[in-house]
């Protein structure tokens, strides 16, 4: 709502079903709605556009805004003639759509925010939420899982298949689905680890550039989420390739055909598949607070790593260890133990280890704690 008040459009982007319809419906009553998912409203909107939007240009919620981009040509010249804040409120499920038309059509004039699915603090409203963080994850975070108490194998099938069939063929040229799926599976194997082009290619079988641009147009439209290395003002050689996550973990068990919470306990990647949830919880929050995440991981050359990494302009970090253990090990915080090396001792590392225990103690002046029990107490 500050947004609205500022600026004349705001713009919501996120993956497809995670509430931009909802939330924008809640907060604006009293706008008329049109989605241009619907073809005769799209149809209009091409062959007329000044007539699809004279009439609401009071207030109106524009919904799916990417399938018709040009329109926003149009909304510029409304806007430029009349400022009042507030008046129009668009939603986008492709991002590289609808920032390449905003920046050319409505920069300045529209605030840019981004809904990810659902917190853990969000489902926990509902009276059947999830009890373990296996169940978590196996749940996932889409809010018509939790609205409609969907199971969640078929959501995801149909998600998935949506996704390919609808959203990615208008994006790139999708000629073999069957090697996209397989694609798709192997990033879920690969949660948490350094991103290596030339392995995926290998196993997918198609070249290094085609892996690169699948993975850009997945992050683009909210489905991976990249974490890049932190190695500013640090002599030492550190690893300088990504890291990948879901946005919605239940999609990447789904992927790696986990079909129950008992089975993700049991499982090797359990530990990715955990730090995920968590990484993309802060990822959330930071989102829904209207900040940019602003977030990194440490690694360097030995191996030494910090999962979570956030820095104010290098004076000072916040450093968090995920270990998906119901046992806290003192080992657990020895990448943290690295980073302050590295970075000298007149910088300040507030160092934390999430970790799935219940006991909430301190190791060698890092906090050791539960999130999903103690809470997510520290903001990085």
């Amino acid at each position: 709502m500050q947004c609205a008040a500022e600026y004349p459009a705001v713009t919501i982007l996120g993956p497809r079903q995670s509430g931009k319809t909802t939330l924008a419906k809640m907060a604006f009553p009293k706008h008329a709605y049109l989605s241009l998912e619907d073809p005769d409203i799209r149809t209009q909107a091409l062959a007329d556009p000044r007539g699809l939007l004279e009439p609401v240009a009071h207030g109106a919620i524009l919904d799916e805004i990417q399938r018709v981009p040009e329109l926003l040509s149009y909304l510029q010249g409304m806007i430029d003639s009349d400022r009042r804040p507030g008046r129009f409120i668009l939603t986008g499920s492709h991002q590289p759509q609808v920032h390449q038309a905003i920046s050319q059509s409505l920069a300045g004039r529209t605030a840019v925010l981004e809904l990810l699915p659902f917190t853990v603090a969000e489902i926990r409203r509902y009276k059947d939420h999830p009890k373990t963080v296996f169940e978590w994850i196996h749940q996932g975070f889409y809010p018509g899982l939790h609205e409609n108490t969907l199971q969640s194998s078929r959501f995801f099938r149909s998600y998935a298949a949506t996704y390919i069939e609808r959203d990615l063929r208008t994006l790139i040229q999708l000629k073999d689905l069957s090697l996209f799926e397989t694609f798709l599976r192997l990033l879920a194997g690969r949660v948490g680890q350094l991103i290596n082009y030339a392995s995926l290619a290998n196993d997918v079988g198609v070249s290094a550039t085609t892996i690169k641009t699948w993975i850009s147009i997945l992050k683009a439209s909210y489905i991976l989420f990249e974490l890049p290395p932190w190695y500013a003002n640090i002599r030492k050689r550190l690893v300088k390739s990504s890291k990948l996550y879901f946005v919605d973990v239940g999609l990447a068990a789904w992927l790696l055909g986990l079909e129950t919470p008992a089975q993700i306990e049991r499982d090797p990647l359990r530990g990715g598949l955990y730090e995920n949830l968590l990484i993309m919880e802060v990822v959330k929050g930071r989102l829904n607070a209207g900040k940019v995440p602003q977030l990194y991981f440490f690694r360097d050359n030995h191996g030494n790593e910090v999962d979570l990494l956030s820095t104010s302009a290098g004076r000072s970090f916040t450093a968090i260890e995920i270990k998906s253990a119901a046992t806290f090990q003192p080992e657990f915080v020895k990448g943290i133990d690295v980073l302050r090396k590295s970075v000298g001792e007149n910088v300040p590392v507030d160092g934390w280890v999430w970790y799935n225990g219940e006991r909430r103690t301190k190791c060698q002046d890092v906090q050791v704690s539960n999130p999903l029990i103690h809470g997510f107490s520290v903001e990085p």
